[in-house]
C-alpha cells in the first residue's frame, strides 16, 4: 500500500498561512501591516488617478480601501484631496512620513524575501513559479479543462512577485 500523498491544495494552503503570518510579523516589526504596505507600495510604484484604481491595484473593494485609507491618513502617511478637474475623484498621495514608512516596509519586505528564498536556486524559483502558474491556470480555465501550459521563459510569475503582485525587481 502506497502512503497517502497530501493534496497539493492543502500543502499550498498550509504554506500560504505560515508565510503570510511570518510576513505580517515582519511588517509589524517595521511598524506596518499588509494593508499599509500594499497601499504605500502601489502609491509609490504606480501612477494612479483615483481611489478606484488604487482599490483595484491593491485588490480590495473601494469601501475596504476607504477604511484602510482613513487609518493611514490618520497616521499622517498619506493625503487625500479632490481632483480639481473632477471633484468626484480623490487623489491620494504619500506624505514625507509615508515615504519614510514605505522605505521601512520595503526594507522589511526585501529582508523577508531573502529569508524566504534561502537555500533555493534561481532555477528552482523559476521552476516553482512555472508550477504555480500552471496550478492557477488549472483552476481558472473556463471550460473545466486545464489551461494550456504557458512557457516559463520570459514570463513573470507569482513566485517572482511579492504578495502585492508587484515584480520585486521593480520595487524602488
Amino acid at each position: 500500500m502506497q502512503p497517502a500523498r497530501l493534496p497539493i491544495g492543502l500543502q499550498l494552503t498550509r504554506a500560504d498561512r505560515a508565510i503570510s503570518r511570518a510576513f505580517d510579523g515582519a511588517l509589524a516589526e517595521a511598524g506596518g501591516s499588509l494593508p499599509v504596505w500594499l497601499v504605500l507600495l502601489n502609491l509609490k510604484t504606480r501612477r494612479l488617478a483615483s481611489q478606484r484604481e488604487l482599490a483595484e491595484a491593491v485588490g480590495v473593494r473601494e469601501a475596504t480601501l476607504t477604511h484602510h485609507l482613513n487609518a493611514i491618513d490618520a497616521d499622517g502617511l498619506i493625503t487625500r484631496r479632490r481632483d480639481a478637474a473632477n471633484r468626484r475623484i480623490h487623489v491620494v498621495e504619500l506624505t514625507e512620513a509615508g515615504q519614510a514608512a514605505f522605505l521601512r516596509l520595503r526594507d522589511a519586505a526585501v529582508v523577508f524575501d531573502r529569508r524566504l528564498r534561502a537555500g533555493i536556486t534561481d532555477a528552482e524559483i523559476a521552476e516553482f513559479a512555472a508550477v504555480l502558474d500552471r496550478l492557477a491556470g488549472n483552476v481558472t480555465a473556463d471550460d473545466g479543462k486545464p489551461a494550456p501550459q504557458a512557457g516559463a521563459a520570459g514570463s513573470r510569475s507569482r513566485a517572482g512577485r511579492d504578495r502585492a503582485g508587484t515584480d520585486k525587481a521593480a520595487v524602488p
